[in-house]
């Protein structure tokens, strides 16, 4: 239960910190809005460490493989890509299209057992819920012309 309480946070925080950050971007830009989101959010992450028991920041330097690093490079990307999706799409189709792309990378990478996730068999039934989450996206957009 509390993995789903916390995975309906994340959404709704993911949510609504794209509507934010749009809104900053049309009052600044892309670069400055993304630049202060990332900030923030290592400044965020520098207060809860020091509250939180302090492991050596030294560890970095020993994950392996050194790809897994790249969290916060792509934590870039994804606020750019979130914001101008959601000035171009509006915030419900931009963030539909967000979690079934999210849904379906994730599938993938564990039916291919990619970066260290261990496999999962290959189930019809989550094949159909992803085609069903594509179909929602359809009856979505259907709806939205009337």
């Amino acid at each position: 239960m509390w993995g789903f309480l916390l995975s309906m946070l994340s959404g709704a925080l993911m949510s609504l910190q794209g509507v934010f950050d749009t809104q900053v971007t049309d009052r600044t830009s892309i670069w400055v809005a993304a630049g202060w989101v990332q900030l923030t959010a290592f400044l965020a992450c520098a207060v809860a460490w020091f509250f939180t028991g302090r492991k050596p920041v030294a560890d970095l330097f020993q994950v392996r493989p050194w790809y897994l690093l790249l969290g916060g490079v792509m934590g870039a990307f994804i606020t750019i890509t979130v914001i101008q999706g959601m000035q171009a799409l509006g915030p419900a189709r931009a963030t539909l299209l967000i979690v079934i792309t999210q849904l379906a990378v994730s599938y993938g990478v564990e039916l291919l057992g990619l970066f260290g996730v261990e496999r999962a068999p290959f189930r019809w039934s989550r094949l159909f819920g992803l085609l069903l989450a594509v179909g929602g996206f359809f009856l979505f957009e259907h709806s939205a012309g009337q």
